[in-house]
């Protein structure tokens, strides 16, 4: 058969012409498969990174109303006035940036999407994108679909802080964009006021774009405060800043995000949108204006409830012997597991040897990471979950990884003998 031809299957004729290259290449992701394998072994698992407590009733009431008040057609592409109207006020009111709801403002299917249209409305073939690495997974494979040349520049461990050095050498005449998430999935790093100024110092020096990635913007805790780069001077037309209700409010379902930029830039990005998904659905749009105007309490709440909740986990980790890194933001705490790992064991065979015989589930490090070598000794703990899940998470660590439990050092070297 020649190449490039049909092949026959059972009598029925497969077609065998290569398919997109990009994502026939990507591998399972390694939260797709730790999640399988948590439930498989009915692990407790810290891996997912979404919340168990939802957000207010009365968003899940007017969601449900406005179904049967409104009509059910389709909605304006840039979405309903009520929301592009409450992101406005909401940029204004938490970050000190006045928006136009009328020509800055788009409404998004999640984040993710909206930063999928940005990609493919910004970028040209050869463009290249700064990342910092680590970095949140989808960022690669949709910028790499939009042609993007991506320059990751890694950040310093153990507190992820910006190498200004490096980060000032990656900038080419081929550079086209920054891409920024603060706070920080998934360090939990809140970027600080020189970092930020440092980076919007080289965005007006090389006339580049800056996204920045904003969902876990009210997520912030431990004297941490989150500044948009989009706030700070000459830098409003330049940015394009994504928020989440999801991450706002609880509701990772409803898959509602917005965008807020100049016209000029939004411009293409809407026209991206336009032909990935048109629009959003109405009944959700307007319970989350609901949210965004009138549940602030919500919101502003959830830095100082995740705060008691990581300083749990993390003082019950380092007596257990974990490294924890530091962290002030998102739902998520590293640490560095040196301590526990077999020879020749890395992040992701520990990971997978304490969900099946530990019971617990984390994420390993390495697979946020672009670049080469990765580090191999960091796992991802996410506790954004109910108390009564952190503590059978914790008790199962102990017996697991605690002094005679099968999975610490000692643990393990009794049980091979």
């Amino acid at each position: 058969m020649s190449p490039g031809a049909a092949s026959e299957k059972n009598g029925t004729s497969v077609p065998a012409k290569p398919l997109n290259e990009l994502f026939c290449s990507l591998p399972t992701t390694i939260f797709e498969v730790m999640s399988k394998l948590a439930m498989e072994h009915n692990s407790v698992n810290l891996g997912q990174g979404f919340p168990d407590a939802e957000g207010p009733e009365t968003m899940k009431r007017i969601a449900s109303s406005t179904m049967y008040d409104f009509h059910n057609q389709y909605p304006s592409l840039l979405g309903v006035p009520e929301l592009r109207q409450a992101v406005a006020r909401h940029s204004e009111a938490n970050q000190g940036i006045p928006v136009d709801w009328a020509t800055e403002t788009l409404v998004t299917v999640g984040a993710t999407e909206g930063l999928a249209a940005c990609f493919l409305g910004l970028i040209n073939p050869g463009d290249e994108v700064i990342m910092f690495d680590p970095m949140y997974d989808s960022y690669v494979s949709m910028a790499r679909r939009a042609g993007a040349v991506i320059v990751p520049v890694r950040l310093r461990l153990p507190d992820f802080s910006v190498p200004l050095d490096e980060l000032a050498a990656a900038v080419t005449p081929r550079t086209k964009m920054i891409m920024i998430n603060s706070p920080h999935n998934p360090s939990g790093k809140v970027f600080t006021l020189t970092e930020l100024e440092a980076i919007a110092e080289l965005c007006i020096r090389h006339d580049l774009i800056a996204l920045c990635d904003e969902v876990y913007e009210h997520l912030v805790f431990g004297g941490a405060a989150h500044i948009s780069l989009r706030s700070l001077p000459d830098m409003k037309n330049r940015c394009i800043r994504l928020g989440s209700a999801g991450k706002t409010f609880s509701f990772t379902a409803w898959k509602v995000g917005w965008m807020t930029g100049p016209p000029r830039l939004l411009a293409p990005v809407i026209k991206a949108h336009q032909f990935l998904v048109f629009t959003v659905p109405s009944s959700l749009q307007r319970a989350v204006a609901h949210g965004l105007d009138n549940e602030p309490d919500f919101y502003r709440s959830l830095g100082p409830s995740l705060e008691v909740k990581r300083r749990y986990l993390a003082e019950q980790l380092a007596g257990l012997g974990f490294g924890v890194l530091p962290s002030h933001g998102a739902y998520f705490v590293i640490a560095d597991v040196s301590k526990f790992l077999r020879p020749g064991e890395d992040d992701a065979a520990f990971a997978k040897r304490l969900t099946v015989e530990g019971g617990v589930t984390t994420i390993p490090v390495s697979g946020f990471y672009v670049g080469p070598q990765p580090p191999t000794h960091l796992v991802r703990f996410c506790y954004c979950k109910e108390d009564a899940k952190l503590a059978a998470a914790v008790e199962r660590l102990g017996a697991y990884l605690g002094p005679g439990g099968k999975g610490c050092p000692e643990g393990a070297l009794k049980t091979q003998g």
